[in-house]
């Protein structure tokens, strides 16, 4: 499950209802809006590519170097929010939250390995 944001900005000893918990796979890393304007650039340039291709490759390669700069920034950023959550525990916090902390680091890792799987489906 994903860590809410929410979660680590509320004051100590305040708990949230398991019903708005999400799991890791239920929420995009990246907005919806970068993804469609990476998206977007790089159809650009898979359609220019007979008429331009050195120029196609370029405006390629900045979707890519793009969508890489925003994906670690997301996942710098999850593992900020992640680890704000449980770091600062004194040693009579739940282990109950403490097993959802490392549900959470197992999904977001398990989901970040199903990405090399994806470069050998092209």
């Amino acid at each position: 499950m994903m860590y809410d944001q929410t979660r680590a900005q509320q004051p100590a000893g305040q708990t949230r209802v398991p019903a708005e918990r999400r799991t890791a796979g239920s929420e995009p890393l990246l907005p919806k809006s970068d993804r469609d304007g990476i998206l977007l650039r790089l159809g650009h340039a898979l359609n220019t590519f007979t008429d331009t291709p050195r120029e196609a490759l370029e405006t390629a390669e900045s979707a890519y170097d793009e969508a890489v700069a925003q994906l670690v920034n997301a996942l710098a950023e999850q593992r900020r929010v992640l680890r704000a959550g449980w770091e600062d525990q004194d040693l009579e916090t739940p282990s109950d939250e403490l097993r959802q902390a490392m549900r959470q680091y197992r999904e977001i890792t398990q989901r970040l390995l199903q990405l090399q799987g994806l470069s050998g489906a092209s």
